[in-house]
């Protein structure tokens, strides 16, 4: 009996094997005949030949003589102007930016990933924007699903001291002003599409939009992948333009609102927070947002752990590492991936150049709220605020508090506002996540 089972077992190998040498030899067999149907097809070519044909496949050429069967990253047909001066234009719009970031030291953190994703992605012929380029896997890993600008929140939120909030709670005030631009826009937007024929946008891409009055790119992204995912790459880039053009956009602003003795106000020193409020803080805010609006939790709650991390003082390496390595590789991949919707074909197109007009409306809005809201507040008894922090209550954090201060400074060089400005914007950033899933809520 014995005998019989090895000799069965033996059988059974050796038909496998024989099974493993034929599958083996036929995959052998197809793949030679591949490669012999390739050579066949492959057709000598003389050097003239060889040369005609590098040439061809030049960048140059492609950009004098553009192919007219040549198709966007979305596999739509382009335009010959889009093929050619649109994207000489785009590349000399990506050298502006590199001015501007290296030159100027305008936020080069953003602008320089963001200006650099614009060049490669107007690279005629090689198609890195595209699904397959490695632009377009970065696009579609974190961009086009809230995963990088949820990370970016919880990194802000480990860098975030709420302390000058505390301190000083009525400075909320000025964040909340600051959204003023997002619900104006929102309103005009509606309005001009409504009785002109500028625009055509729906209510839900009028919302998304709007957003870009917070300044606040994250917040713009997760609201854009819900309301109007195609309008995600346009809005994606005017957010992150304007949090960068900060600088540019609101001294002008913020001088034209206030008088020279309104600019040199000294706020009085800032009193002591506790770590204990420090740690309730993060959590009260998060239960709130649970109980009155859940769709603002995935932004605020991103936010809140990170904070909630830092604050905790247990877990310095987790709190370090958002703070740095986390928040600077997903600043990394998500200025390659707006940069990657600087194509011509994208960029150079109405809806863009209309978001882009009505983004610097609802931020400019937003920033004018904020400074009237503090000369109001100044007219009631109490101490007073100097209304350069206003500015700051947009969530271009903490760019806008920076911004604050040196306008001050221009004026009186002992009035350091930085800590000050920094109560209004990160009560901005809460209101702008606030905003976001208030139209979510109603609009989805």
């Amino acid at each position: 009996m014995k005998k019989i089972a090895i000799k069965i077992v033996t059988l059974l190998m050796l038909f496998s094997f024989s099974s493993v040498y034929a599958s083996s030899s036929h995959d052998a067999a197809s793949a030679v005949d591949a490669a012999a149907a390739k050579s066949e097809q492959y057709h000598s070519k003389s050097f003239s030949q060889m040369i005609g044909g590098f040439l061809d496949s030049t960048g140059i050429n492609a950009l004098v003589n553009p192919d007219p069967n040549e198709l966007n990253s979305h596999g739509e047909t382009m335009s010959d102007f889009h093929k050619t001066w649109g994207r000489v234009i785009m590349i000399i719009i990506t050298f502006v930016l590199f001015y501007l970031a290296i030159a100027k030291g305008f936020e080069p953190l953003l602008l320089l990933p963001i200006g650099f994703g614009g060049l490669l992605a107007n690279i005629p012929i090689a198609g890195i924007a595209g699904d397959s380029g490695f632009l377009g896997i970065i696009y579609h890993m974190g961009l086009s699903n809230q995963l990088f600008p949820i990370l970016i929140f919880m990194g802000v939120g480990a860098m975030t001291d709420f302390g000058p909030l505390l301190s000083n709670p009525k400075t909320a005030l000025l964040g909340g002003a600051a959204q003023f631009g997002i619900f104006g826009t929102l309103v005009g937007a509606v309005a001009l599409s409504e009785y002109t024929t500028l625009f055509d946008f729906t209510l839900k891409q009028a919302s998304a939009i709007s957003i870009i009055g917070g300044a606040d790119g994250p917040t713009s992204i997760f609201i854009a992948t819900q309301l109007a995912p195609e309008l995600l790459g346009a809005i994606a880039v005017a957010s992150y333009s304007y949090m960068a053009m900060v600088p540019i956009i609101q001294p002008p602003i913020m001088k034209a609102l206030t008088t020279n003795a309104e600019r040199k106000i000294k706020m009085s020193t800032m009193r002591h927070v506790s770590r204990l409020e420090k740690l309730v803080f993060p959590i009260m805010v998060l239960v709130l947002a649970i109980l009155v609006l859940p769709d603002a939790t995935p932004l605020i709650g991103a936010f809140m752990f990170g904070n909630f991390l830092k604050e905790s003082g247990v877990v310095d390496r987790l709190s370090d590492t958002m703070q740095n390595a986390l928040i600077n590789i997903v600043t990394i991949f998500l200025g390659l991936a707006v940069g990657s919707k600087l194509a011509a074909d994208q960029f150079l197109v109405a809806d863009t150049l209309a978001i882009l007009a009505l983004g610097i409306v609802a931020f400019s809005a937003g920033t004018a709220a904020g400074v009237i809201m503090a000369k109001i507040m100044n007219m009631f008894p109490g101490n007073k605020i100097n209304p350069l922090i206003g500015s700051a209550g947009v969530s271009a954090v903490p760019m806008a508090a920076r911004v604050s201060n040196k306008v001050g400074m221009e004026y009186d060089r002992s009035n350091m506002l930085l800590m000050h400005a920094m109560g209004p914007n990160v009560a901005g950033v809460i209101g702008s996540a606030v905003a976001a899933g208030v139209l979510i809520s109603l609009f989805q």
